[in-house]
């Protein structure tokens, strides 16, 4: 999912705001086959869970979910504020890998007979925001953001195994993957040249992020 070089600024900050809809109206497609088993049907998936058990896995892909319309946000900014043609087709590919995160949580909110947050356009808002900061910083920096994020997000998606039925097979093996495809994407980062941020930085990212999951697991 690159851009092409010839593309004006308007052309990109259209795009972008095409991207934006589609998120936030769950017109995204998925590249890759969602990674619960297939023995685990839609019916399967629930079956086994109590009322109070689909209620916790529901309120955790919630949050995850966000987390997903929230990487949308961000990877489209930083992709706008790339000051190489490189760059930019390394943020728009992971965003669209983080597009098959923000479908499969989708599918198992779904699943969970449950729904994403109502203030997703207010999360997808904020997220934006940041990204244009950080990637108006500069490419290292901008670089060096998304090691951050995905650290964090992946100590967050760990938490979440570990507070899942054991027995939720579906919502996990998404969780799993999706643990694994940050891990991922923060090496990249790293090596294509990443900014150690200052830790007062860090620190506020991690500050921010508890209050989007404290609210969007709620709402």
């Amino acid at each position: 999912m690159t851009e092409p070089r010839s593309l004006s600024s308007a052309d990109l900050w259209l795009s972008s705001a095409d991207q934006a809809l589609r998120t936030l109206f769950g017109a995204v497609s998925a590249s890759r086959p969602s990674p619960v088993p297939e023995a685990l049907g839609a019916t399967a998936a629930t079956a086994t869970l109590s009322e109070q058990e689909r209620r916790t896995a529901a309120a955790l892909m919630r949050v995850n979910h966000v987390g997903e319309v929230c990487a949308q946000a961000l990877y489209q900014a930083q992709a706008l504020t790339a000051r190489t043609p490189e760059l930019r087709a390394r943020m728009l590919q992971a965003a669209q890998e983080e597009a098959d995160h923000l479908v499969w949580t989708k599918q198992r909110l779904d699943q969970l007979q449950d729904r994403p947050s109502l203030l997703n356009p207010l999360w997808y808002a904020g997220a934006f925001a940041i990204g244009l900061a950080a990637g108006r910083a500069g490419d290292a920096v901008s670089l060096g953001f998304v090691v951050e994020t995905e650290r964090q997000v992946e100590e967050h998606l760990a938490g979440h195994l570990e507070r899942l039925p054991a027995h939720d097979a579906a919502s996990r093996a998404i969780v799993d993957q999706m643990r694994q495809d940050e891990a991922r994407h923060g090496q990249e980062a790293r090596q294509a040249g990443a900014a150690e941020l200052p830790q007062a930085l860090q620190t506020m990212m991690r500050a921010a992020a508890k209050v989007m999951t404290t609210t969007a697991h709620r709402f």
